[in-house]
């Protein structure tokens, strides 16, 4: 193997191990939000269908919180700021790769 070759395969497991870390929207449950708002707030913010914002909302209700979206931190912190305008907790989470 030449040292050129030995170079170029360095480059690349550095190129391929630098990743970006996903992020989580995550939203809160509490006890001032009604469904409706939490369902109506997940399909003008994130694009949600009806279905999908209505299953997100159960598990934020039963389980306490949930990650209701996920991708970049700058494409989630204005969805995580518009949730937050409505009174509706959320936060912005690393990705836990299980």
């Amino acid at each position: 193997m030449s040292a050129q070759t030995k170079i170029n395969e360095d480059e690349m497991v550095g190129v391929l191990t630098e990743t970006v870390e996903p992020f989580n929207l995550v939203v809160w449950n509490d006890e001032v939000n009604t469904f409706e708002w939490v369902i109506e707030t997940l399909v003008d913010v994130c694009g949600h269908s009806e279905e999908q914002a209505e299953q997100c909302a159960y598990i934020i209700h039963f389980q306490g919180k949930y990650a209701v979206k996920q991708g970049d931190y700058e494409t989630l912190k204005p969805m995580c700021d518009a949730i937050t305008e409505r009174g509706i907790g959320a936060t912005i989470e690393v990705a836990v790769n299980k």
